[in-house]
């Protein structure tokens, strides 16, 4: 693992204008990135080189001359795109020298020189972050899996970071939402573009409870190829990384090795070893990845074995499912008129009903309803 020059770290009042620049320069990539400020320090010398400097630092002639020449228009408006959204409530764009930037990130060989981070920053700091990744098309058993994990794990103040994809992941993020530790989402997209569209419910409330975090411009669209590149942030921003349900041939193995070259602990969920969801995990216990069946395991890995989950809060959710699928039984609801006539707290029913979705137990219909599944129907 490779630290960030401390004097990056530490120059004051670090222009953001230039950390985009640089971001949004063609062929310079965060690796190159690297190199270039362990040669010079900050953005603002790095742009104020020479040619003859730059080449011996950047391997391709075109990123060096591009260093040199103004950005291209689209690069530009993304520039000013940026400078614009920064500031607003529950929007940041965080560089390399700044203190809200993960510091844990820093210890990777190609952390991004920005991060885009919608919601609350300060949980990208947080004491432990656990990543918790799998199948998109989970089993009913992996999803529940998921969200148990995250939920006893989050009541310990452990902070989930998964990838905001169908799932295990949306699965962990909402058990997450359940606890002391809140989410972060790592996104493939602009923090501003919602994919998969069905889980924009739950990155609204990510958004209010957690962060969404992106290396990628505002407005960026899905491209599969953004994906790897997500993947190693979601480890690097972890101290450990989780994998619940994977087949063999799952990405969620490329965040599992992207872990291991990072020097963070991989551990894996066993399965039957009849059921194709489970041959991933099974491959990386056979190649070093620690087996774990209960959330004590992580803590243990977490290096906090005396945590215990908040016991009587994870009966509360317990009965207001309960609860909450008796008076939809029959009928349908929004949150707010439910908050209303349960009195409970309108984040607090938004959190359990997004769990009863994930299980399949009730569906979102329309304008935010939802109805209990009708089973045979």
């Amino acid at each position: 693992m490779q630290d960030t020059d401390p004097n990056i770290v530490d120059t004051p009042g670090a222009d953001l204008a230039l950390w985009l620049r640089l971001a949004e320069t063609p062929g310079v990539g965060a690796l190159t990135l690297q190199r270039l400020l362990e040669r010079f320090d900050t953005p603002e010398r790095i742009l104020s080189a020479s040619y003859a400097e730059l080449r011996p630092v950047v391997t391709q002639e075109r990123a060096a001359r591009a260093l040199l020449e103004p950005l291209p228009s689209e690069a530009e408006r993304a520039v000013e795109q940026a400078l614009a959204w920064h500031g607003q409530p529950g929007q940041q764009v965080l560089t390399l020298a700044d203190p809200a930037y993960p510091a844990v990130l820093k210890q990777i060989p190609d952390p991004p020189a920005v991060l885009y981070a919608r919601g609350d920053a300060a949980r990208l700091n947080a004491r432990d972050c656990l990543a918790i990744v799998g199948s998109r098309n989970a089993s009913v058993q992996g999803v529940r899996t998921a969200q148990a994990f995250a939920q006893a794990l989050s009541e310990c103040g452990v902070t989930i970071v998964s990838g905001l994809a169908l799932g295990i992941d949306a699965a962990a993020h909402a058990g997450a939402l359940q606890g002391l530790g809140s989410t972060i989402a790592v996104v493939g997209t602009g923090v501003d573009v919602v994919y998969p569209a069905r889980n924009r419910g739950l990155a609204h409330l990510i958004a209010e409870q957690g962060c969404i975090v992106s290396e990628f411009r505002l407005g960026t669209r899905v491209d599969s190829s953004n994906f790897p590149r997500r993947n190693r942030i979601i480890s690097g921003m972890s101290k450990a990384v989780l994998v619940v349900e994977a087949a063999a041939q799952s990405g969620s193995l490329i965040t599992a090795r992207m872990a291991a070259d990072q020097g963070r602990d991989v551990l894996a969920i066993p399965g039957s070893i009849h059921a194709a969801l489970s041959k991933g995990c099974h491959r990386l216990i056979k190649q070093g990845a620690k087996l774990v069946d209960c959330a004590a395991d992580v803590l243990e890995e977490l290096h906090r074995p005396g945590a215990v989950p908040n016991a009587p809060q994870m009966f509360q959710h317990a009965q207001t499912h309960n609860q909450l699928l008796e008076l939809l039984d029959g009928a349908a609801s929004n949150a707010y008129d439910i908050a209303l006539h349960t009195g409970l707290d309108p984040a607090f029913v938004n959190t359990q009903l997004l769990s009863l979705e994930l299980e399949g137990l009730i569906e979102r219909l329309p304008g935010g309803i939802f109805r209990t599944v009708r089973l045979g129907a």
